[in-house]
């Protein structure tokens, strides 16, 4: 039962910090607030996160998140700082989770939780250009709606269901990569075209 329990809270660790690279703030938020609520235990280590400041704090930094990731010139901004704060907060997220079901070394949950965060939110920002070069911006806002209704749903099934989680987090990676891949491709050959032609 034991055993059962530290891998439950690893794979769900692994959903939380996934849903931390798409959005920071909220599976931070929705983490603090489902503590507050008695519907998980962080324990005492993290119990800060269910705080009326935190929860306070969290939830101001998500709505500023929110709306500047949906506006075209602001949203590179706000990916530059999210290079930092998304594993910072996968991190946290990856430790609390794991901290009293497993015995996984804090230094390690710490170090799954910013790689798991950090590839995510790498993938999406290196994709995001392609996105308002071929959209001429409109299709910022739509991304980082998707980005974020991604994040919920993953932390959701972190919570509730995180074998479903983490297969998503596995997914995710792989889709993410694939289209910041194709995304580079494509802005390599569009220079490359624009070289070849004469001025």
């Amino acid at each position: 039962m034991e055993i059962s329990a530290a891998l439950t809270a690893i794979l769900g660790a692994f959903g939380l910090s996934g849903a931390a690279g798409l959005n920071a703030w909220l599976p931070l938020l929705v983490v603090g607030g489902a503590d507050r609520l008695g519907w998980i235990d962080l324990g005492d280590s993290y119990s800060w996160l269910s705080s009326t400041p935190a929860l306070l704090g969290l939830a101001v930094l998500f709505v500023l998140d929110l709306i500047g990731d949906k506006i075209p010139a602001l949203d590179s901004a706000v990916h530059a700082v999210g290079t930092l704060i998304a594993p910072t907060s996968g991190a946290i997220l990856f430790a609390a989770d794991t901290s009293l079901e497993s015995h996984l070394p804090p230094t390690v949950a710490v170090v799954l939780g910013a790689l798991t965060a950090g590839s995510v939110h790498v993938g999406r920002t290196v994709a995001r250009p392609f996105v308002t070069a071929t959209t001429a911006g409109a299709g910022n806002p739509v991304v980082s709606t998707a980005e974020d209704g991604t994040s919920l749903v993953l932390t959701v099934l972190a919570l509730a269901v995180p074998i479903l989680a983490f297969v998503a987090v596995l997914i995710l990676l792989i889709v993410v990569w694939w289209l910041a891949l194709r995304a580079r491709r494509w802005v390599r050959a569009r220079r490359a075209r624009r070289a070849a032609v004469p001025d």
